[in-house]
């Protein structure tokens, strides 16, 4: 067959895709010379093309034409298969069966691979993940790699450390390119990737110079309008979202960084008779499914989502997208306002930066590659173990937050450092070395990102052509359309009724913060008896903060007052009386102090504090306060006999953080006699908690010298 004949019948299939009569559509050039490359040269492609360009089309394309002349079936791996929903739907109009393989259905594997072995399934999608699962890799990894006649890397740019969203699991992807058949066509696609997350990609899959078709082309969208709307704080961006969020074509999206901040704008907009949904990593994923079905057929508004709403979500009328907050890499920013006017004509962007960013940013830093320290402390504990340790064991021996750890854990497992196995993971023997040029690069990449998205809010030029320029697009030019080239067409004012209703939402203090149940795997290794359940007599209770440092509400009144550095002192009158009204709501709540337990609608006897090494008069001063307020007996605070420093260490794991804190606290005799003398519940007063483990701990010795139920309150609590 010839290459007209060959591009009539792509064509044929590309309008069964898109669902129109034959001869109606046409594939793009590029999309075409992608198509050839991978059915008639079975070459490597690159394809990296702005959102909406249609990537999808290519991979679906070359598949129904590589099937027809017999290969084998598409393995397709996407970090987002739950988004790729409406892909597929259309690939099913094309007559294309696919079928995924993810965590949540391994009783269907075998069956899935059967159908692929007996040509019933012509497209197969894999979570990255998958690839370092230990069943899928030896199981059925081999198989796949002799079968497949095409494969596809949706999103490569997660394959790079350089990406905005590196996903090491992908790199596992070197494994299954060397194990494919000769002349099996490989297609890695990407909508957001700046020269150097291009070359690294290339390297990554070994399509290198010579070897690969790289096709990349104009990322500008020439239905989007980008602006940025200034605006003194969070109420003011809430009300302003408000005032203005029917003036906005159609429906959309509103980012925010934070769960928290997702949480808090969709009840104000609720309030303000809004339909809009939370989308968020805590969204159970019933709720995730009708949220974007309730997008797709505009039954909302908006969503209001966090980075979990990203790639792959398919909406060609979306007609705007909000950031309520700015996020931290202008590409990660790029491809989220892709999401926005793909199939219509105009379509509105608009940032409205805050304050709190910042501090945002940092607070969601903690994901650079480990020290070089932290890194040999687990090739040792791995190499001296007798068996393969679990993630949660290896917090007994490197202080690693889960998923850190687990992330580095990949990454050695790619470099051939470590092995995963089931039971956990092992070494190899195989030397290791500490890239520490590459990644002191990548951290100065991440602060080059920060600054250009501080200089995005600030430019007085294109803001298009910014961010084309940003991803290396050689052909960016003003674009005549954003806030800079044309004008702002909407203004920042915002109305008396609209603010008082967002201050009001933002000040409502009050959150829950669940206690301990489970002691940390490992900690009888490090010395420490305590495993399994807590019992249920030793636990303390669901406790309230009253705000978490990452919503825009309380977070913003208590980063300053709570961070490293700031100066200790007294509480200030507005928090304390803000933790009064926690406590009277949570005193009027249904079930009582603590729902379910014996005492639980005894009022509480008495205020226990607990002491601070960094902000002792604000700890002790919020406890009495309360003690006064609430006409209870400040009855004193648990003594600390532990070394500086070790009550005071954040953002460790689980068992590090037990472990710092084993040992490090008493109950004097004159609270073990106050206790003894009015039996009951008391409070326990801290300024923050993080792990809950200083909570956890506390609320142990208390109920072991005597005391009732154990109700933590504190001023924030993390996430």
């Amino acid at each position: 067959m010839d290459s007209l004949e060959l591009r009539a019948e792509a064509d044929a299939v590309l309008a069964e895709l898109v669902g129109v009569p034959e001869g109606s559509a046409r594939l793009r050039e590029d999309q075409w010379r992608a198509v050839a490359a991978l059915v008639q040269d079975r070459r490597r492609a690159l394809v990296v093309q702005r959102t909406g360009w249609g990537k999808s089309a290519v991979y679906f394309v070359a598949t129904a034409l590589l099937r027809r002349r017999g290969a084998g079936p598409t393995v397709i791996v996407s970090p987002l298969l739950a988004l790729m929903r409406n892909q597929v739907e259309s690939a099913a109009r094309a007559g294309i069966r696919a079928r995924t393989i993810n965590s949540a259905n391994p009783e269907e594997w075998d069956a899935i691979h059967q159908e692929v072995e007996d040509g019933g399934t012509d497209v197969l999608l894999v979570s990255p993940e998958r690839l370092n699962s230990v069943d899928f890799r030896e199981r059925m990894l081999p198989r796949l790699a002799a079968t497949t006649g095409l494969l596809v890397v949706d999103e490569a740019h997660c394959i790079s450390d350089w990406g905005h969203d590196f996903r090491p699991d992908y790199r596992r992807l070197r494994a299954m390119l060397a194990a494919l058949a000769p002349g099996v066509p490989v297609l890695a696609t990407t909508a957001t990737a700046n020269a150097r997350v291009t070359a690294d990609v290339a390297e990554q899959l070994g399509t290198g110079a010579g070897e690969a078709l790289v096709l990349r082309g104009p990322l500008d969208r020439e239905s989007l309008r980008l602006g940025v709307v200034q605006l003194p704080d969070a109420a003011h961006r809430l009300a302003w979202l408000a005032e203005h969020l029917d003036e906005l074509p159609g429906s959309g999206i509103v980012y925010t960084l934070t769960v928290a901040a997702a949480e808090e704008a969709t009840a104000y907009l609720r309030q303000r008779g809004f339909e809009v949904a939370s989308y968020t990593g805590r969204t159970e994923n019933a709720d995730r499914l009708q949220a974007e079905a309730d997008l797709l057929e505009n039954r909302v508004k908006a969503l209001v989502a966090t980075s979990a709403l990203g790639m792959g979500f398919d909406k060609p009328d979306l007609g705007f997208v909000v950031h309520l907050g700015s996020p931290s890499s202008p590409i990660a920013y790029y491809q989220q306002v892709g999401r926005a006017g793909r199939g219509v004509e105009h379509a509105d962007v608009l940032m409205l930066p805050g304050a709190e960013d910042e501090a945002i940013w940092r607070y969601f830093a903690d994901t650079a590659f480990p020290p070089e320290e932290q890194v040999r402390q687990t090739l040792s504990a791995l190499a001296g173990a007798a068996r393969p340790l679990s993630a949660p064991a290896l917090e007994a021996a490197v202080d690693l937050r889960r998923t850190r750890l687990e992330t580095m854990l990949k990454v050695l497992d790619v470099d051939g450092a470590v092995k995963r196995v089931k039971g956990g993971w092992e070494s190899t023997g195989q030397a290791w070395v500490y890239d520490t040029e590459r990644y002191a690069r990548v951290a100065r990449q991440r602060a080059a990102e920060q600054q250009a998205m501080r200089e995005y809010v600030r430019t007085s030029g294109c803001r298009m052509e910014f961010l084309r320029r940003q991803l290396d697009d050689e052909g960016a030019a003003p674009c005549g359309r954003c806030d800079n080239c044309a004008g702002a067409w909407i203004d920042s004012a915002v109305s008396a009724d609209a603010l008082t209703g967002a201050t009001k939402e933002l000040d409502r203090p009050g959150v829950e913060v669940e206690p301990r149940r489970m002691w940390p795997t490992g900690m009888p290794a490090l010395g420490i008896d305590l495993k399994g359940r807590i019992p249920a007599g030793e636990q303390c209770s669901t406790g309230r903060a009253l705000g978490r440092l990452s919503d825009i509400g309380w977070g913003n009144r208590l980063r300053p007052l709570l961070a490293e550095h700031a100066p200790d002192g007294p509480v200030p009158d507005d928090v304390l009386q803000a933790a009064v009204a926690v406590l009277a709501d949570w005193a009027r709540c249904a079930g009582g102090w603590a729902p379910n337990v014996p005492d639980a609608s005894a009022r509480p006897v008495g205020v226990v504090s607990v002491p601070s090494l960094t902000r002792p008069r604000l700890v002790d001063s919020l406890a009495r306060g309360i003690a006064t307020v609430g006409r209870l007996p400040y009855l004193g605070a648990l003594t600390y006999t532990g070394p500086n420093g070790a009550h005071a260490a954040r953002r460790s794991n689980s068992a590090q953080r037990l472990r710092a804190l084993s040992g490090t606290f008493t109950v004097p005799e004159d609270l073990v006699g106050a206790l003894a003398g009015s039996p009951g519940p008391v409070l326990l007063v801290d300024d923050y908690t993080d792990s809950g483990w200083t909570l956890a701990v506390a609320a142990r010795l208390l109920r072991r010298s005597g005391s009732g139920q154990v109700l933590p309150l504190v001023l924030a609590a993390a996430g």
